[in-house]
């Protein structure tokens, strides 16, 4: 039971190591099928540790190592492949580069830092960014399947990939969705239906269009609270994790 979350874990990173090794070869649709699974690993890993009781530091920074490569530097190479980003030469692998740093420090500030708000995400979780670039992926593969001539101009991809590492260090709330109780929540039910039932019907667009609406919530509602004047109330500031040293110490 003990090694049963830490096989979630490997497995996540798994899927990173297949994500980019798919991104190199030029099967980008199978790129993003990588950081999908990876995603769904790591929802689980979590659940699975509370549930067994096996939560442990050592499995904490086995997630945060795991997660840098699934949802830092994979998708950072599969933007950089998928969309070209090697055209704009040093431009696009400062980008490339920029969105791996952002995730890094998203990752690293999740662990040492809690949000200062309940029920709310600083900054935008990483697996919602990689999410984000493996279903824009997807979105693009079915618009040209579907015989609709579709030309991502390099800048746009840069600018997207950029903003998107730029909202993951960034202050932003976000929701975490974590108070909905699928188990006794009525409400919480009826939404995983309906969510199932919009991405059953076309799964490359529900995908993309759900991912959108995540990432420019957080922007929107904060500026909707900026100007209504309706700020979030902040929890109590809780005390710095003590440092290996002063344990030592201690």
């Amino acid at each position: 039971m003990y090694l049963l979350p830490q096989l979630f874990t490997t497995a996540n990173l798994f899927f990173g190591f297949f994500t980019i090794v798919q991104a190199q070869a030029g099967h980008f649709d199978r790129a993003a099928l990588g950081i999908v699974l990876a995603g769904l690993c790591d929802a689980l890993d979590g659940r699975v540790a509370r549930l067994a009781k096996a939560t442990s530091r050592f499995g904490v920074e086995y997630d945060s190592l795991a997660d840098a490569v699934s949802f830092g530097l994979a998708p950072a190479l599969l933007a950089f492949h998928a969309g070209h980003l090697e055209d704009f030469r040093r431009t696009g692998f400062a980008v490339a580069f920029l969105y791996v740093a952002c995730a890094a420090l998203r990752l690293a500030r999740f662990n040492v830092q809690p949000s200062r708000y309940a029920g709310r995400f600083e900054g935008l979780p990483s697996p919602a960014a990689a999410g984000m670039i493996a279903s824009t992926q997807w979105f693009v593969s079915f618009l040209r399947e579907q015989e609709i001539p579709v030309q991502v101009p390099e800048a746009l991809v840069a600018i997207g990939v950029a903003a998107l590492g730029l909202l993951m260090v960034s202050a932003i709330p976000y929701r975490s969705f974590k108070e909905l109780d699928l188990r006794h929540g009525y409400r919480g039910i009826v939404l995983m239906v309906l969510v199932l039932f919009v991405i059953i019907q076309e799964p490359y667009v529900a995908l993309f269009a759900i991912g959108a609406l995540y990432v420019t919530s957080g922007p929107v509602e904060w500026v909707w609270r900026e100007m209504s004047g309706r700020r979030l109330e902040k929890l109590p500031a809780a005390a710095p994790a003590a440092t290996p040293m002063e344990e030592t110490s201690a």
